[in-house]
């Protein structure tokens, strides 16, 4: 599942990159949730949230409907 993770994540990775940025898979919980980190600019970003959530999230749960949702960890 992990390398299906980093697939998904590779979708959104050009536009991160684009802003100096990037994200890292950090591990998949028992309960489905996968941690990531920002990583770059977007670390500090004010709309890192909503990147996590309204980006990476998304695209996540569509592509795996098993995922639960998606935290940043530091």
């Amino acid at each position: 599942m992990e390398a299906k993770i980093n697939e998904a994540l590779d979708q959104v990775r050009p536009f991160l990159k684009r802003d100096g940025g990037d994200v890292e898979f950090v591990e998949l919980t028992e309960d489905n949730i996968v941690k990531v980190r920002l990583k770059g600019h977007c670390a500090g970003c004010p709309g890192a949230q909503m990147t996590i959530k309204g980006v990476i999230e998304r695209i996540l749960k569509e592509s795996y409907p098993e995922i639960q949702g998606v935290e940043a960890v530091d």
